[in-house]
């Protein structure tokens, strides 16, 4: 039974019926919108000569001899894995990805990540070309890699600020630096 107590929380009135023009605007502040759309490479890439595959075998050679003198024979297979893994993305150029920003998220070709799983982003230049970073909340993908093609930095910033933080400075963490280091210092290609 109801009591008079919860009687005075009841509405008074049912709720009219929404007009066609209200609820088209109620529709429309709730509509995808997209915001930028391009399509661009995959990955950075760079086309490599025949000194990279060759100082790149000898380093592999080299690392195979001292392993097999220990008999680590699996390690030497994981060896000859990573060689062949890095060959064939020196190889093969990446395919062109459609990128959509929109009012709800990012899609990258058929993959779809709202805003709420994204932390912030940023931008760095890896191998001649600018790239946009977006760091997701979840451990994988954990940050996602998009190359900008043809757009211009500051259409991608005032696209991405209203949804995600912008980092200006990314401070390069031990693998990022000793990466670096060893790229500046031990070139497996002269340019």
């Amino acid at each position: 039974m109801e009591s008079a107590q919860d009687e005075k929380f009841l509405p008074t009135e049912l709720p009219k019926e929404l007009s066609s023009g209200e609820a088209s605007q109620i529709r429309t502040q709730h509509d995808v919108k997209t915001l930028l759309s391009w399509n661009a490479p995959g990955r950075p890439y760079i086309k490599r000569g025949k000194q990279f595959y060759m100082t790149s075998l000898l380093i592999a050679l080299l690392i195979g001899v001292i392993l097999f003198l220990f008999s680590q024979y699996l390690l030497i297979f994981l060896v000859a894995a990573l060689v062949f893994l890095g060959f064939s993305f020196s190889l093969v150029p990446p395919k062109d990805f459609h990128y959509r920003i929109s009012t709800e998220g990012i899609m990258i070709e058929d993959h779809f990540y709202i805003w709420r799983e994204l932390y912030d982003f940023y931008f760095l230049r890896k191998e001649g070309v600018d790239t946009l970073y977006i760091r997701a909340e979840d451990f994988f993908p954990g940050l996602l890699t998009i190359n900008i093609g043809d757009l211009h930095k500051e259409q991608l910033k005032q696209a991405l600020l209203p949804f995600l933080p912008y980092r200006e400075v990314v401070k390069p963490n031990i693998m990022d630096r000793s990466g670096e280091w060893l790229y500046k210092n031990f070139p497996l290609e002269r340019s």
